[in-house]
């Protein structure tokens, strides 16, 4: 059995408190039931005990109480695995956990603490040649801030209420999280408002539990938790997304309602900066797909007035 691991001076971190929150709301959501335990009316709390949680990963009832107040900087990644388990956590979840466990490592504190507010990633041309050749599907590319850095015209008329919002204005870039939470409009945009909110949110807290450090991200979310109590209590839920798909259904203000199918996926840049290109479609033969059309027409360049001459057979 794995000691538990130990405190040094100057071994805490800004996360702790994260770790603690994190942990301890997995572990209240989960009722003994699920995993085998006798349910019993004497309990006081919410979901399993921390010594049940600790017969479960194998370790001790100290141990684990200790990595539950934020001590888990130097645990293996063998007995995370064993807490991850232990509490049912997602593939999500796990890995925001681990993200944690790697950010509270002192070599790594003491190599970000000088870069505390992280530089915004240079968008290559080719990134935006790529995303502006999509002329018949919405496209952008996405920061950990979840500012929208690059997009395409037809991105640019589906979100219009976004890009033209005053929280976008006050900034000089879009961003989902202050639109939803900032601008009463979002709610009539978004057909399902509070399940994008708490996506948004969770895709926002697993970005911050992968750069704990990032001065930018904690500002954002300290301006949001000030301003909206809605962001305020959804960030308190602890919930954590990273990989993104689904479908979005808007209330477009000229062309109505649309359905749309949308994937995320990783776009590697330098420095280890995390940004996702995202791309709409709408299912074929649909009314969704009629004012998608409808919106693309709107945004094609002009014709030109004379064809090239066809190449010599």
């Amino acid at each position: 059995m794995e000691s538990p691991p130990e405190s040094r001076p100057g071994d805490r971190t800004d996360n702790r408190s994260d770790i603690r929150d994190f942990l301890t709301s997995r572990r209240a959501r989960l009722a003994p039931e699920r995993v085998g335990l006798p349910t019993s009316r004497r309990r006081r709390v919410p979901g399993l005990r921390r010594e049940e949680v600790a017969a479960l990963a194998g370790v001790s009832t100290e141990w684990y109480t200790r990595l539950e107040r934020g001590h888990i900087g130097g645990v293996s990644e063998d007995v995370l695995d064993a807490v991850a388990r232990a509490l049912r956590l997602d593939e999500d979840e796990r890995t925001y956990l681990f993200d944690l466990a790697r950010a509270a490592r002192p070599a790594r504190r003491a190599s970000r603490a000088a870069h505390r507010r992280r530089k915004d990633a240079e968008i290559p041309p080719s990134v935006q040649w790529m995303v502006d050749s999509m002329t018949m599907a919405p496209a952008f590319v996405r920061s950990g801030h979840l500012d929208i850095v690059a997009s395409n015209a037809l991105c640019r008329a589906l979100y219009s209420p976004m890009f033209d919002s005053d929280t976008t204005a006050d900034r000089g870039c879009a961003n989902f999280p202050r639109f939803f939470f900032l601008d009463p409009g979002s709610r009539q945009f978004f057909v399902d408002w509070e399940e994008g909110a708490k996506a948004t949110v969770a895709v926002l807290r697993a970005e911050a539990g992968r750069e704990p450090h990032d001065r930018a991200l904690r500002e954002l979310v300290g301006e949001l938790s000030t301003l909206s109590p809605e962001f305020r209590t959804m960030w308190a839920s602890h919930d954590v997304r990273i990989h993104h798909g689904g479908v979005k259904r808007l209330d477009h203000p000229e062309v109505g309602r649309m359905e749309l199918a949308f994937r995320s996926l990783d776009l590697p840049l330098a420095q280890r900066v995390s940004h996702d290109l995202t791309v709409y479609a709408a299912e074929p033969g649909t009314p969704s797909e009629d004012r998608l059309k409808l919106l693309a027409s709107w945004t094609a360049p002009p014709a030109s007035a004379t064809r090239p001459p066809r190449p010599p057979r």
